[in-house]
């Protein structure tokens, strides 16, 4: 089912990118603004929120109401705004396998003279203009009023939250690594993974089917335990996959201090001299490429990779058996289980 649901998101989006000239006049506008959100909202990605909200509608829903698709894109559009906006503050230039936003636009005015302005204002810009699009494309679903407002309002306060944990993260690496603890960890992970990828999603699309509290809070928990596993095994992914794999150097959150479960249970189970070298490279100093390679063979040498591991299917497990009572239509059940899995697969 959940195959079938990415199948119907990727035609609405392509046919989103179609129109979207013709619903806003971005190329009247600016021809450059209007080029540069078609071909990043097209890039590949996992797709992972529109389908949860798919999911979660129809598990609950008598049949499918015109516009879900459409609106389901609301849930993508607020991930690109999202994803221009961390890679200017991590100063990425890679997403997706291509270039970022920031670093597109940087290139386009690389050789002028006396401007103001660069390619990070630009794309900030551009962040807030993909924000006020999904806002918009939500609204395409017809449905009841009432349910409505209150999935509108779900999306929103995923949006709060995701900036308010972006915000804490960043005041988070100007602690010292050894102050930092794994409430500190989850506190990021909960604010900005868990909420906005699994468990408002989810919730977003039962309440827009006019489902009960019960199973509202059960795909609550469900999602945000989710979350927490998702976020470490893409942390995992992060300092391990190959650079080609996740479209970025495998040492950008290392060299970006990031504070994550993998650094706290490393820096935790290390020796003296091994604690040395992480409380440097987490300090703020200018580090090689020996170094965080050296950070790398910690997190190894410290079991910290196996203790994430096991972290992720202790997750799993709790989150699996917080829905076993879900009043939800089997096969969109069934599709949740299987969609999780997948993507949580280590």
């Amino acid at each position: 089912m959940f195959l079938k649901i990415r199948k119907r998101i990727e035609r609405e989006l392509t046919l989103y990118t179609r129109n979207i000239d013709k619903t806003y006049s971005l190329s009247k506008l600016s021809p450059l603004l209007f080029d540069r959100i078609k071909e990043f909202i097209s890039r590949d990605g996992k797709r992972i929120r529109p389908i949860l909200f798919c999911i979660g509608y129809l598990g609950f829903a008598e049949k499918e109401a015109p516009g879900l698709y459409r609106s389901a894109l609301s849930l993508e559009l607020l991930h690109d705004f999202m994803l221009v906006h961390d890679d200017i503050i991590d100063k990425s230039d890679m997403r997706r396998g291509k270039p970022s936003m920031h670093t597109l636009l940087e290139k386009c005015f690389r050789n002028g003279k006396n401007i103001k302005f660069n390619g990070q204002d630009l794309a900030i810009i551009v962040g807030d203009v993909m924000y006020a699009m999904a806002l918009d494309a939500f609204l395409a679903v017809k449905e009841e009023p009432g349910r409505k407002e209150e999935a509108l309002r779900k999306l929103i306060s995923a949006a709060l939250y995701t900036g308010s944990g972006e915000f804490i993260e960043l005041l988070l690496g100007a602690k010292p690594i050894e102050k930092i603890t794994k409430n500190d960890i989850y506190k990021i992970y909960d604010y900005k993974t868990a909420n906005y990828t699994f468990a408002s999603p989810l919730t977003m699309g039962a309440l827009l089917a006019g489902t009960g509290e019960k199973n509202i809070k059960m795909l609550f928990d469900y999602g945000m335990r989710l979350g927490r596993a998702f976020q470490i095994k893409d942390d995992i992914i992060g300092i391990f996959s190959e650079d080609t794999e996740i479209g970025k150097s495998n040492l950008t959150d290392i060299a970006e201090a990031k504070r994550t479960l993998l650094i706290w249970y490393a820096y935790n189970h290390s020796a003296r001299n091994d604690k040395k070298i992480i409380r440097k490279v987490f300090s703020g100093k200018n580090t090689g490429k020996k170094e965080l390679l050296e950070i790398r063979k910690i997190i190894l040498e410290s079991a910290s990779l196996e203790f994430a591991k096991k972290e992720i299917k202790r997750l799993v497990r709790k989150a699996e058996n917080s829905i076993k009572s879900l009043k939800m239509r089997k096969d969109s059940y069934d599709a949740l289980l299987g969609f999780t899995q997948k993507i949580l697969s280590v």
